[in-house]
């Protein structure tokens, strides 16, 4: 392997590898999506590329490719819970992918990502394994047959697995261009556990060495808001492969917060806490993952223009920054707002593939402390409220849950995290029925009629009118 690659040059290979294949690179589009009902961000590479797979419109080169910041936090694809606590999921993350707008298919897009992984980066082919779709009779869909074909003819049988709807059949969300799809994995164990388990065994099955790192989509479809199918007017390849994750591999780590890509953000998180990273599985070392994860979601979509807010996207954003801040605070001991310092060195690292977070780092880091001040003030009070509330079975009440989202600012997925932590649930039915009936209440108060501004009376100079209502 390759191992002696920078996270900036593998990166660059991929761009380099498919510019040779006559391929257009582009610009990441932004993270925040304004234009697009069915989604808040940007979840996937294909999300910009949507028009062009659906017909309406036509690009000026059929063959396009890019690395895209992507965001999984909210809706269909939604990896909040894993973040941290393990060494591959992140809530935003690079997607390198190429693309084919109803030019080249099936064989190239397999052949050519056999050999950018094997030939470039030189990654060993006997830990790479791929998935092949097995059909779904009940949506009246085939076996893939021309991807068994192709893939039968690079690697042996015993390395192609057959996978079902859920693992290889590829949907954006619950509307639009979807198709089948075959992703690669890479086995990252000791040479003892491969030998001891065979790696096509644990293809899919949350193994935390045996990992997904591309996705070749063959995009054939459009799902209708019936859940019907319906053929698109030409068949397209949409690729992605998970940055974070072809670094690990090639850097031989076997955690992707080990890589260059978040050694830097760790280091500088380190420095300013007086903490150290041990590189393990305690609630510290947890929370200098989640800190190194979360900034760059909180970062780059600032930096895309969506501000924290209590609701839609900006609720989203607002929920991720104060898990981290509960990090910091419960588990490094930091009292003061810490995100913000970590915006400067985060802008560099990627001032020239994402130069809009540096450009912008000032306003950035101001939003973001702001944000992290409000939070830090009733945070303290929180955990104090949590530690009287009467738990019952196991359970925190719902209007208990209410009370912490509606006077402490705690989404109900951090109330959540902290119950796991202790071995409780949360009553999210009861939650829901008090946001409701606050919401209720909120509707009938805006409806309520006040008279007329009276003035009583009136003078001259300075000094303001006195009024009432009546």
């Amino acid at each position: 392997m390759a191992q002696g690659m920078t996270s900036n040059e593998i990166r660059q290979k991929f761009l380099d590898f498919f510019a040779g294949k006559n391929h257009k690179i582009v610009a990441s589009a932004p993270i925040v999506i304004k234009d697009d009902p069915t989604l808040m961000f940007t979840n996937a590479g294909m999300n910009q590329f949507k028009d062009f797979f659906l017909g309406n419109r036509k690009p000026d080169n059929p063959r396009i490719a890019d690395t895209q910041k992507c965001l999984r936090v909210s809706g269909k694809h939604n990896d909040l819970e894993e973040v941290g606590a393990d060494t591959y999921h992140h809530t935003m993350f690079e997607m390198l992918g190429n693309w084919s707008i109803g030019d080249y298919f099936k064989a190239e897009a397999i052949s050519w990502s056999w050999e950018l992984l094997t030939s470039v980066y030189k990654l060993p082919k006997d830990r790479l394994y791929v998935t092949v779709f097995e059909g779904d009779p009940k949506e009246n869909l085939p076996p893939s047959q021309i991807a068994l074909k192709e893939w039968s003819k690079l690697v042996p049988q015993e390395h192609i697995v057959f996978g079902n709807k859920k693992d290889n059949f590829w949907e954006m969300g619950d509307t639009g261009p979807c198709g089948p799809c075959s992703e690669i994995h890479f086995d990252n164990r000791p040479d003892a556990e491969r030998a001891a388990t065979p790696g096509h065994l644990l293809v899919n099955k949350d193994h935390p060495q045996v990992i997904e790192i591309w996705n070749n989509v063959f995009i054939q479809f459009n799902r209708k808001a019936d859940g019907s199918l319906e053929q698109l007017p030409a068949m397209h390849v949409d690729t992605g492969m998970g940055f974070e994750r072809l670094v690990r591999v090639i850097q031989g780590k076997n955690s992707n917060y080990d890589t260059d890509v978040f050694t830097g953000t760790i280091a500088e998180v380190e420095r300013i806490t007086g903490k150290k990273y041990n590189f393990g599985d305690t609630r510290s070392d947890v929370a200098f993952r989640v800190l190194a994860d979360h900034i760059r979601a909180i970062s780059f979509t600032i930096a895309d223009g969506q501000m924290p807010s209590n609701n839609g996207a900006g609720y989203v954003i607002r929920r991720i920054l104060r898990r981290a801040v509960r990090y910091y605070y419960t588990y490094l001991d930091y009292r003061q707002p810490l995100l913000c310092q970590l915006v400067e060195s985060l802008g560099r690292q990627f001032e020239f593939v994402f130069p809009e977070l540096y450009l912008q780092k000032n306003f950035v880091e101001k939003v973001i402390r702001e944000e992290e001040k409000s939070f830090l003030k009733t945070l303290e009070g929180g955990l104090r409220r949590i530690e009287d509330i009467h738990v019952k079975d196991g359970v925190i009440d719902g209007s208990d849950v209410f009370e912490l989202y509606d006077t402490y600012g705690f989404p109900v997925d951090l109330t959540r995290l902290i119950a796991e932590e202790r071995g409780w649930k949360v009553d999210e039915e009861g939650f829901t029925k008090a946001l409701n009936q606050q919401k209720e209440r909120s509707r009938a108060d805006a409806k309520r009629e006040t008279g007329d501004w009276v003035t009583v009376t009136e003078k001259t100079g300075t000094e303001l009118p006195v009024t009432t209502i009546s």
